[in-house]
């Protein structure tokens, strides 16, 4: 509405409603919506009163009421008050893809994912019909933006990579489509393909992917406090600065399938500018002040030293607070301010005693269970932060959480970030703001990136379609970060 997000209810059976309606386009019979979403015994009309009630909250407004009903009907109206992009997308399909700008390509292809996914409901067969055929009538269309994208991003390869990778996950036994995924990989790469070389499977690229991490050049500061802080530059363009977030190791996150694609992502056509938190990575450990206000002064410093006069700052996780923080100190400094799976308030600030007494526990297994040699317990964390993992996603996290932080540390910086309150900030920030936010994110609440998106001024808010914290490299999710990313980077001077 206006241009920003609007929460949806939590009921799954009331934003499907609102999906079908949206996207059927006509009036329904109440019987008929009875009957696909409810039993008789959940007394379906009083169900279907209770969700529009909802609803009505959501779409209508004052002087604009496109959802309507009466006893018989119920409509949610098509047209100057509501648009659907479902109807856009089949309309732009059906007038031909070749008539469209390669940014609107490119806009379509990066964001067209996981359609009607969430909204599953197995015990209404008549909707979950409906529901399945039209996701593969959806993937059908994705297919061919993803297409049409790659086609026409043929001399950047770095840009079509992502889109041919998504495509290969639509696809995953079709061999040319795997040697086209090899030659963008390699050409990405600055490596040409030679002539009469056999097929490489999709497999054998990403394994070559992570035996040639991006180039870095790591430099160290000294902060007021004289800790040493480690900072790392890799690629070219217009500068990203990303605050550091927690459990962070320059040189093994280049290494590790659980970051590497996000370095080298983020560096394609900027350069990144990221930095390892006091008391982990290639930063000195021995520190007295673990709070928000230092961590603030280690991203002033890491800016100080690194020359850079304006750039794009990346919160991501409690970064995000603390990237609000600095956009508000520093205005003049920050063009783009984009924030991925962060909270506006920490798990003490948030004030649930339920969540504040399982995370005071977590912080005593912390501190007892994180530096054993049995990775028993830091699988525990891996499983929060990447449900979706590979057994290689989950070994590399586990060793991660091993090298980057000590139990003493990961202890203390757990206690501080749930410390962090940066609610009466949001409304300070006056630099342009996109949110990004995994729907299903088990270490964060979804709620969070709401809050965030809800209390900046015009922020832009994402939904991704994933349960992990850290998007992984074979997950349409990340693709859909990236693009939002380089397109919001491109859209302000």
């Amino acid at each position: 509405r206006g241009g920003r997000a609007v929460p949806l209810p939590p009921s799954r059976k009331t934003r499907a409603l609102l999906a079908y309606l949206a996207i059927v386009g006509r009036p329904q019979n109440r019987e008929h919506l009875c009957e696909m979403f409810w039993d008789v015994p959940d007394d379906p009309r009083g169900s279907l009163r209770w969700s529009l009630s909802k609803l009505r909250k959501i779409v209508n407004s004052e002087g604009h009421e496109p959802l309507t009903a009466d006893r018989n009907f119920i409509e949610l109206r098509i047209g100057q008050d509501v648009t659907v992009d479902w109807h856009e997308l089949k309309t732009l399909s059906s007038a031909g893809l070749d008539v469209l700008a390669l940014d609107e390509i490119e806009r379509w292809a990066g964001q067209l994912d996981g359609f009607l996914d969430d909204l599953s409901l197995p015990r209404c067969p008549v909707f979950e019909a409906w529901r399945i055929a039209l996701a593969n009538e959806f993937d059908v269309l994705r297919c061919r933006f993803l297409r049409a994208a790659i086609d026409n991003l043929r001399q950047d390869p770095a840009r079509a990579l992502p889109f041919a990778r998504a495509l290969c996950t639509l696809n995953p036994d079709d061999g040319a489509l795997g040697r086209e995924l090899a030659a963008l990989s390699q050409a990405a790469r600055g490596q040409a393909v030679q002539p009469g070389a056999p097929p490489v499977r999709q497999a054998s690229v990403e394994a070559d992917d992570r035996a040639a991490p991006a180039r870095q050049e790591i430099r160290f500061c000294t902060t007021a406090d004289n800790v040493r802080i480690a900072y790392a530059l890799t690629g070219k363009g217009y500068p990203i600065v990303k605050a550091a977030n927690w459990m962070s190791h320059l040189h093994y996150d280049r290494e590790s399938p659980v970051w590497r694609h996000w370095v080298e992502g983020l560096s394609q056509h900027n350069r990144l500018i990221r930095y390892d938190e006091r008391g982990n990575g290639l930063s000195d450990w021995t520190v007295d002040d673990l709070s928000a206000e230092a961590m603030l002064a280690d991203l002033e410093a890491i800016v100080a030293a690194s020359g850079v006069d304006r750039f794009a700052l990346l919160g991501i996780s409690q970064g995000c607070a603390i990237s609000v923080m600095y956009a508000v100190r520093h205005p003049e400094r920050v063009s783009h301010l984009v924030l991925y799976g962060g909270y506006v308030r920490g798990w003490r600030a948030r004030g649930d005693p339920a969540e504040i007494a399982r995370r005071s526990a977590m912080g005593v297994l912390i501190r007892r269970g994180w530096g054993q040699n049995n990775p028993a317990f830091r699988q525990m964390f891996t499983s929060l932060f990447i449900p979706g993992a590979t057994q290689e996603h989950m070994s590399w996290f586990n060793e991660l959480q091993l090298k980057s932080v000590s139990a003493e540390n990961a202890a203390r910086l757990h206690n501080a970030f749930g410390k962090i309150d940066v609610t009466r900030l949001l409304p300070q920030v006056s630099t342009p703001t996109l949110v990004l936010h995994a729907r299903d994110d088990a270490v964060i609440p979804f709620e969070q990136g709401w809050e965030f998106a809800g209390g900046i001024p015009n922020a832009r808010f994402v939904t991704l379609d994933s349960g992990n914290h850290i998007l992984l490299d074979n997950e349409p999710a990340f693709f859909r970060f990236l693009s939002e990313v380089h397109q919001f980077l491109g859209s302000q001077p």
